[in-house]
């Protein structure tokens, strides 16, 4: 078995499109858990995937990096908080947000806080979503170490967390503003008509044109004069040709007068 039957096994399997992954980095990780396991093919390492759930979840842990934390990039949830959210609440009382890609719920969590905050008697739709049903377990039940949430302030911390020995539990009335469920970004169709969009850190993982076919479905999810938020080690060169406006680093709007995109979400 060949590498790219591998990829079309995993697919058919467990349903993880891994094709949009820049493959030099995709191979490492994979070998890497090869390695670390003492398996010598991808014929033996698939054997091993179908019938060991625990390696699996190992293999999926590996593959989606669902490593986050509260507030990552201070600076940049502090413009969220003081202009994106504030400008979007003007034009809409209730708003729709998707954060994808969700990993174990931090940045979620961090919208929901901050829109707790700016607005205590609505409740939003948050919608919060990944393809590693593990790491949507570990969202829902909202525990976390020490490091998941060194840029929440010292109040917020306070307010929304309860500590226990070295981990901090989220307090229900947070937890429960956020839905969460399994999604690809690769694979499954979008949803639509959302004012915010929150997926940090994770395109970086794909080739260039997948990268591309994200953002554009993104686009098309967006509602007009909603906002994209990514990471602080990405960017969209191409956003005018996709029909993005840049409010900001790492923040682009969907126009009010917009073009579609034919291959998008359906």
């Amino acid at each position: 078995m060949d590498f790219k039957e591998f990829k079309q096994r995993i697919y058919r399997r467990f349903g993880l499109y891994l094709d949009g992954y820049k493959e030099p980095q995709l191979k490492r990780r994979i070998e890497s858990l090869m390695f670390s396991l003492n398996v010598q093919s991808y014929q033996e390492y698939w054997e091993l995937l179908n019938r060991d759930p625990n390696q699996w979840r190992k293999f999926v842990d590996k593959i989606t990096i669902n490593v986050s934390e509260f507030f990552r990039n201070p600076e940049l949830f502090q413009r969220l908080e003081q202009e994106i959210l504030p400008g979007l609440l003007k034009r809409k009382q209730v708003l729709k947000v998707w954060s994808a890609a969700c990993a174990d719920g931090p940045e979620p969590y961090s919208v929901a806080i901050i829109l707790k905050e700016l607005t205590p008697k609505v409740r939003h739709r948050i919608e919060a979503t990944d393809v590693d049903l593990g790491a949507l377990e570990a969202a829902q039940r909202g525990i976390y170490p020490r490091r998941a949430v060194q840029s929440v302030t010292p109040e917020r911390l306070k307010r929304y967390f309860r500590q226990e020995g070295e981990y901090f539990h989220l307090v229900p009335e947070i937890k429960e503003l956020v839905t969460f469920k399994r999604h690809d970004l690769l694979s499954d169709p979008y949803g639509r008509d959302y004012d915010l969009i929150v997926c940090r850190n994770v395109a970086i993982y794909f080739t260039s044109e997948v990268q591309d076919q994200l953002y554009r479905k993104f686009y098309n999810s967006l509602a007009p004069g909603g906002v994209l938020f990514i990471g602080a080690t990405e960017n969209i060169f191409q956003y005018r040709e996709i029909g993005f406006e840049k409010l900001a680093p790492w923040f682009y709007r969907r126009p009010e007068e917009v073009k579609k995109w034919g291959f998008g979400s359906s």
